[in-house]
């Protein structure tokens, strides 16, 4: 899709969006969520969200807020899901961002990530086809 102010979309196969919404500002947008890879729920959520986060940072930009994105079984104690979304919260911490909410759907497996927002000057982005 091409729009004059979609600085980077899919033509480049970035793990962001670029948008600008003026002369000197421009936002960065990522969504990334996946299944445990370790057996922590507090490490599987830390990993996710730096995950997460790492696509903003890596298109040069600083990231401002997130969403969480959540698939969890209902046959799962949600201790388990608290754990997992406390993770995720340290690193957006550490980030030094907040969350400012986010989407739960039951599946049949956890997963968890975050939809990160941040902010770049335009132009000063970085690409896969720039790095």
């Amino acid at each position: 899709m091409s729009h004059p102010e979609l600085l980077v979309g899919t033509s480049t196969s970035d793990d962001a969006a670029v948008y600008r919404v003026s002369e000197d500002l421009a936002i960065v947008m990522t969504v990334d969520f996946f299944p445990p890879i370790v057996d922590d729920p507090f490490t599987f959520g830390e990993i996710a969200a730096a995950n997460s986060l790492s696509d903003v940072y890596a298109m040069g930009a600083n990231p401002i807020a997130a969403l969480n994105i959540v698939g969890f079984p209902s046959d799962l104690d949600m201790s388990i899901l608290g754990e997992i979304m406390k993770g995720g919260a340290s690193k957006a911490l550490e980030a030094g961002i907040v969350i400012a909410g986010g989407h739960t759907v039951a599946d049949a497996e956890p997963k968890y990530g975050l939809s990160v927002t941040g902010l770049v000057r335009p132009g000063e982005q970085v690409t896969n086809a720039g790095a």
